[in-house]
């Protein structure tokens, strides 16, 4: 243990504690821009200085560690100066509009600027201003950016891509997409966990709200929309609503109330996924198909864009089943039209999901009988569904809650836990074993999958009808690139594995809302496993909306109609 005194205050840490550590532990915090622990500790903003008794220089406290006898002071007028001088350096080259910024009142820098009672910037203004491609799903604005170094760490060492890279030199040093590429021709996955971890506006998903309310508002269009199941897991955060408050069914009446003509859950086409991937895997397995190597889950389009591109030759190895989202707009876009006259031409298929990498994967076609266009036509990311909220002067605290719509006012905890990482695999083993024996597992028999692994991925044997299964569940594309390297190397084994590109699955997702330093995939995702524990439901296969929809049109998984529909062919 280390005895040190802060601000006068005795401190007794452990050895190799930060002195921003041994400070937050009796309540004194110190401004940061710059620092994630473990991920960025270059000390790039310096925003973290404090004062050293008998040093002249200021040192940073976010990668110092603490010494036995230091006496330190993190606000005395040497360091409150110096502090408000290097925060109005950095608005000098930032774009300071934040009444039209994405990040307002949520921004680490505009935070601190308040709390310094910047009230002017003494220095020249110069702002960089780069052209960026408005059209993609994830918008860089060279204007916000204050060099923290943040997204090209997270790229680099949590998802292993590299997109991101410090370019020009000293004045002009800035951070722009690696090896002088365009973002379009980037091997960016679309995770967006640069923006989630971002401190301002630099980095955000492409707003497609206008689209929504342009649909809404065209009398001849139906909208109908669909709520992902990570999404009822965060959406209140931001909106000041607890757990129990921010219940899924308030996502439904916002969206009656705003316009939308029917409103169902991605977890029925989360079961449909299921009845789909896990008759596929039964298929493959009895056909030898998974002797070398398995079969990949295809649902995270994050993890299929990462494979692609890093992987092209294991691109058949994945399974062919779209993932929920698009099953549901093609669903929708068949079925549904039919039954209620709708002609799919004027439908018009919304999708609220924690992922930024959904709006790329909704440009798939589909091409069905007389009917060409896209499963689903707009995709809006959490954070976009929760400025939608206050740009309607809705209160969600003092919303009633509604069902679903029929016919498809089921899911069960199975398509629940798909937004936590392991939760595609354990629910396409539930199904899995039912399929093989005729009979239900217990429905926590998988739970050991379960989880967020920081580092490597989960690896179980299961005995299925006297087969073993061997599986792998692994999320964030780093643990996920040293996963493949071991599968192609003959190290390891497998013939079923579960990929999610953002760490802890969809409940980390690119689009969900931002808490700077603070990470939250792991507890949204055991509320999503308390729902699954408390559903009527917890097998896909149960799902009496998903056998219906079978009886009535798609005669069995892997049908005809169904191949036609619900699976795709990777290239």
């Amino acid at each position: 243990m280390v005895n040190l005194t802060i601000n006068r205050k005795p401190v007794c840490v452990p050895e190799g504690t930060t002195i921003m550590e041994a400070a937050a532990t009796i309540h004194i915090p110190i401004p940061k821009l710059c620092y994630l622990k473990g991920i960025n500790e270059i000390s790039a903003c310096r925003v973290c200085v404090v004062e050293l008794e008998g040093k002249d220089r200021l040192i940073t406290s976010c990668n110092n560690v603490v010494e036995d006898g230091m006496v330190i002071y993190t606000n005395s007028p040497k360091v409150r100066r110096n502090r408000k001088e290097i925060v109005e350096m950095l608005l000098s080259q930032h774009d300071d509009h934040c009444v039209t910024c994405s990040r307002s009142r949520n921004c680490t820098l505009q935070t601190i600027a308040n709390d310094l009672n910047i009230l002017e910037i003494p220095y020249k203004r110069e702002i960089e201003d780069k052209h960026w491609d408005q059209t993609f799903p994830l918008i860089r604005d060279t204007k916000k950016c204050i060099k923290c170094m943040r997204c090209v760490q997270i790229c680099d060492k949590v998802q292993g891509l590299n997109v991101w890279d410090v370019s020009g030199t000293g004045a002009r040093t800035t951070v722009d997409v690696s090896h002088g590429r365009e973002i379009q021709t980037a091997d960016c996955s679309l995770c967006g966990q640069c923006i989630t971890h971002c401190p301002v506006g630099a980095l955000r998903e492409r707003d497609d709200t206008k689209q929504l309310l342009n649909a809404i508002e065209n009398p001849d269009v139906v909208v109908v929309a669909q709520i992902a199941p990570a999404v009822r897991a965060a959406w209140g955060e931001a909106l000041g609503l607890s757990q129990e408050e921010a219940t899924v069914e308030k996502i439904v009446t916002v969206l009656k109330e705003m316009g939308v003509d029917y409103v169902f859950d991605t977890t029925f086409s989360a079961d449909l996924t299921i009845m789909e991937e896990g008759s596929e895997f039964l298929k493959r397995l009895q056909d030898g198909d998974l002797e070398q190597y398995p079969m990949f889950t295809s649902c995270c389009p994050g993890w299929v864009r990462f494979l692609k591109s890093q992987y092209p030759d294991m691109v058949g190895r994945l399974s062919s089943a779209k993932s929920p989202q698009q099953m549901f707009g093609a669903v929708m876009k068949s079925y549904f039209a039919k039954k209620m006259d709708i002609n799919p031409d004027n439908m018009f298929t919304l999708s609220i999901m924690p992922c930024l990498a959904k709006k790329d994967e909704r440009e798939m076609d589909l091409f069905y009988e007389e009917y060409a266009g896209h499963d689903v036509d707009c995709v809006l990311t959490t954070r976009e569904l929760d400025r939608l909220i206050r740009q309607e002067q809705i209160d969600p605290k003092y919303i009633e809650e509604s069902k679903f719509d029929n016919p498809f006012e089921i899911g069960t905890g199975a398509g629940v836990i798909f937004g936590a990482t392991g939760g595609v695999m354990e629910a396409a083993l539930r199904s899995a074993y039912f399929l093989v024996t005729g009979e239900n597992p217990d429905a926590d028999a998988f739970k050991e999958i379960r989880g967020v692994v920081r580092e490597g991925w989960t690896e179980a044997v299961f005995d299925i009808a006297g087969n073993e299964i061997h599986i792998a569940v692994v999320s964030g594309l780093s643990n996920t690139r040293a996963l493949m390297e071991a599968i192609r190397s003959g190290d390891v084994k497998y013939e079923f594995v579960e990929v999610m590109a953002c760490p802890g699955g969809c409940s980390g997702g690119g689009g969900q809302p931002i808490h700077d330093g603070i990470e939250l995939a792991a507890q949204r995702g055991q509320n999503l496993y308390f729902l699954d524990k408390e559903a009527d439901f917890r097998f896909s296969h149960e799902n009496p909306d998903i056998t219906r929809l079978y009886e009535e049109y798609f005669e069995a998984p892997l049908s005809h109609k169904s191949h036609m529909l619900l699976h795709t062919k990777h290239k």
